[in-house]
């Protein structure tokens, strides 16, 4: 079984400038930065052992669900078998892929806290091809709960998503935005952790709270983890503002920051009412571009030698 870049620890990708790869002067991005050559990754032979992302950010509304979404999607287009988990009571990513959480039979829930629930009675397929969901619902703020007295509390996740490590290319959990035992769980079963960040004033505030977590978490329970980026998300560039916020998240976390940027735009609105991701609801978008361009620059960062 061929073995993740992340057993040695994530490392940053060499990747060519476009003036290293024959296209002239490299352009530069939002982020101030030359944009770097992301070609598409090579076709896969088989499927496994999956490379878990964990999409974290205790702070709500910034684009945790449409990044899951779309970038599970992006990964689906290039031949990638992703698993989407929803672990967020609120059910947004089961909503945002079309299913109606107060109709499941059974959920996230049921495979935490039920032995006689396996994977596949649990695993939705969704309308985009190679993307499986793992559905939730508000069962799912019981767990929190009921998970206090188990034993190896923080690793309940990562024991039931075992089956699915040989099936799967990449698994992206959806976090809720709180820094709970739901939330460690989830990044105690990831090997990298993805913070999308809107790009205002107050989506920065809690940040180090997070890089804190998330160390403590690396030092006591999965010392794999490692933040594979920061994605600033709902940007506008023709604001003072966004380019400041921008700016500050760069001067802050340098090289971790995502060379790609999801710019603000009413089409991710409009595809999470349609229940299906951007890049089939408006193909040739901006935002579907977006994440296309995402989709190959994480796997280049996680899948770097």
């Amino acid at each position: 079984m061929k073995k993740s870049s992340f057993d040695a620890g994530l490392s940053t990708p060499s990747l060519l400038p476009d003036s290293e790869s024959g296209a002239g002067k490299p352009e530069i991005g939002p982020t101030g930065r030359p944009m770097p050559y992301l070609p598409e990754p090579p076709p896969l032979t088989e499927h496994g052992p999956a490379l878990v992302l964990a999409m974290c950010n205790q702070k709500g509304g910034v684009g945790k669900t449409t990044t899951t979404i779309n970038l599970g999607a992006a990964l689906a287009e290039l031949g990638r078998k992703v698993l989407l988990v929803d672990f967020d009571p609120q059910g947004s990513l089961s909503v945002g892929l079309g299913f109606n959480p107060h109709e499941l039979d059974l959920s996230i829930y049921n495979l935490l806290m039920q032995d006689d629930v396996d994977l596949e009675d649990v695993v939705c397929k969704t309308n985009v091809n190679s993307m499986d969901l793992l559905p939730s619902n508000i069962d799912l703020s019981a767990a929190e709960v009921q998970l206090v007295g188990e034993v190896a509390r923080e690793q309940t996740l990562a024991r039931v998503l075992t089956p699915a490590m040989s099936d799967y290319d990449v698994i992206i959990i959806d976090c809720q935005p709180s820094l709970g035992l739901l939330t460690i769980n989830a990044l105690t079963a990831a090997h990298g952790v993805i913070v999308p960040l809107a790009c205002e004033y107050f989506a920065l505030r809690g940040v180090a709270l997070l890089k804190d977590t998330i160390d403590k978490v690396s030092t006591r329970l999965n010392p794999r983890l490692r933040i594979v980026g920061v994605l600033g998300t709902m940007y506008d560039g023709r604001t003072l503002h966004g380019r400041e916020v921008l700016q500050t998240l760069v001067d802050g976390w340098t090289d971790t920051v995502f060379h790609t940027v999801i710019r603000r735009t009413v089409k991710f609105s409009d595809s999470t009412v349609a229940g299906e991701p951007i890049l089939s609801y408006a193909s040739s978008s901006p935002g579907a571009q977006a994440y296309r361009q995402l989709a190959r620059e994480v796997w280049a960062r996680c899948h770097a030698e």
